[in-house]
């Protein structure tokens, strides 16, 4: 029990949340691939190009501080700059970082699935991620916390640029999305 070494119970809630983790990713793992056309008539090569050409075509611009509006990022007579506009600058480079590693590796996975380079350990993990719907560990490294799967995280961080890009073109919202960001306490922080 947690409790001997002096640990709330949720230790134990969260071990076993991990340890059960474990468990379905190394399911998954193992999970048959099939060789041929599978049920959808797709082999899982055209199913992961389809996936990746789909998430890659749907892949939002960088955001460009060129993009901004006349008021976003104004400075006062002293020169400074309003703390929401840094934030909402070091957001936009947060967001970039990401949509760079993800555009940059949905090319690189589908030359390797063509055969034009070679498949790295990094690209069969997110091979094996299209086919399970999660999302690549390689953009979970640079990407804001989340539990949803591919799926529904990529419309979300459609979601997330778009509202960030409205912020940047439009100045500040009437209300802010705090989920959309990459860093919410920096928000509380920007407004004190």
């Amino acid at each position: 029990m947690p409790e001997i070494f002096g640990m709330h119970d949720n230790a134990n809630i969260t071990f076993q949340k991990q340890e059960s983790d474990i468990i379905i990713s190394t399911v998954l793992s193992i999970q048959p691939r099939e060789t041929g056309k599978g049920s959808s008539g797709k082999t899982p090569d055209e199913t992961v190009r389809e996936l990746a050409g789909s998430i890659l075509e749907n892949l939002p611009v960088i955001l460009s501080m060129s993009e901004a509006g006349s008021q976003t990022f104004q400075r006062d007579k002293d020169g400074l700059m309003d703390s929401m506009a840094t934030f909402l600058g070091q957001e936009m480079a947060r967001f970039n970082s990401l949509l760079v590693v993800m555009d940059k590796t949905l090319v690189e996975l589908d030359k390797a699935i063509l055969g034009f380079s070679t498949m790295s350990k990094e690209l069969d993990g997110m091979y094996s991620c299209f086919l399970n719907n999660q999302v690549p560990a390689n953009w979970v490294e640079v990407a804001y916390p989340s539990l949803k799967p591919l799926s529904s995280w990529v419309q979300d961080l459609i979601d997330r640029v778009e509202f960030i890009r409205d912020w940047l073109k439009n100045d500040k919202p009437p209300s802010y999305w705090l989920a959309a960001f990459f860093f919410p306490q920096g928000f509380l922080t920007a407004v004190q």
